[in-house]
Parts: C-alpha cells; sequence; structure tokens
C-alpha cells in the first residue's frame, strides 16, 4: 500500500523531489539531539544546564544545537537573571517550535508502539479529560484516512500577486 502519484509526478523518471520539504524539515532537526532538545522543550525545560543534563549531551553539543534551533526559529533565546547572579538565557518555543510538536508526537508514538515492549515510559493524554492523544492523517472534516486514500499532486502556488 502507498499512496498514488498523480499527474506529471506519475511519472517518477521525469522528476526530482529536489525540495522535498521532508528534507529540508530534516535539515533543522535531523539529529538525535536536536528532536531530544525539543521533547525537552515540549515538557518545559528552558534553561542550558537541564537541556544538556536531561539530554545527556556534552555542553558543546547542547550548545551548537540550541544554536542552530534559535537561528533556524525553532526556539527563542531570552535573558534572565536570578538576584545576585549574572545574567543568563533560557530557550523557549517559538511558533515554528510549536508547530513541530506533532511531528515530535508521532515519532514516540511510532516507537511506542513498534520500540517499546511496554509501550513506553509515559504517554500524552488530553488534560480535561485523561484521553490518550494520537496522531492520524484525517481530511478537514476530520476522516481518518489511510496511505491508499491519499495522492500526491503537484503544488500549485497560483499567481503571485504583487
Amino acid at each position: 500500500m502507498a499512496m498514488i502519484l498523480e499527474g506529471p509526478l506519475a511519472d517518477r523518471a521525469s522528476w526530482r523531489a529536489d525540495r522535498c520539504s521532508i528534507g529540508k524539515a530534516m535539515d533543522v532537526i535531523g539529529t538525535r539531539s536536536a528532536i531530544l532538545l525539543l521533547r525537552e522543550a515540549y515538557y518545559g525545560t528552558t534553561r542550558f544546564d537541564d537541556f544538556a543534563e536531561r539530554v545527556g549531551i556534552t555542553d558543546a553539543v547542547a550548545s551548537a544545537r540550541l544554536k542552530q534551533l534559535v537561528e533556524l526559529g525553532v526556539l527563542d533565546k531570552r535573558p534572565y537573571r536570578e538576584p545576585g547572579k549574572r545574567t543568563r538565557h533560557e530557550y523557549v518555543l517559538t511558533a515554528m517550535g510549536k508547530d513541530l510538536f506533532p511531528a515530535v508526537l508521532a515519532l514516540m508514538q511510532w516507537g511506542d508502539k513498534y520500540l517499546q515492549p511496554d509501550g513506553g515510559p509515559v504517554r500524552v493524554v488530553e488534560r480535561r479529560t485523561g484521553a490518550p492523544v494520537t496522531i492520524r492523517p484525517r481530511d478537514e472534516a476530520g476522516r481518518e484516512l489511510g496511505l491508499d486514500d491519499l495522492v500526491i499532486v503537484p503544488h500549485d502556488p497560483g499567481p503571485t500577486q504583487g
């Protein structure tokens, strides 16, 4: 079972996925440490030392990845100062970072299902009801879709304005 390629995309030999959005996204968050730093940001971690310790990476790796995530607009770096101490920085999710949550949750859900014999150590549930949260492809009406329900078509951005 796979998605269907339609129109000019049906002939795979006639085109390449040169501007693939998946490839571009992986350029941003494609390292294990970047994904785990994002996990920690979703869990509420904001301080550098906490990120490095909770992810289990060196300060150098944490610094490089956090800097990259800030430069790409996924995290924002904000100064804070505790009384009697020097100014430090915390890292908070931007709108771009928050919009990545479904992708990270989908990875967690897949790992829970296929890589954890007991289903994994934590669950994401709806705060009010306690119902499990799942990521699934759906159409705009909310109907759940499988691979065989999907078609890949060329993107037509329409006329440019200006």
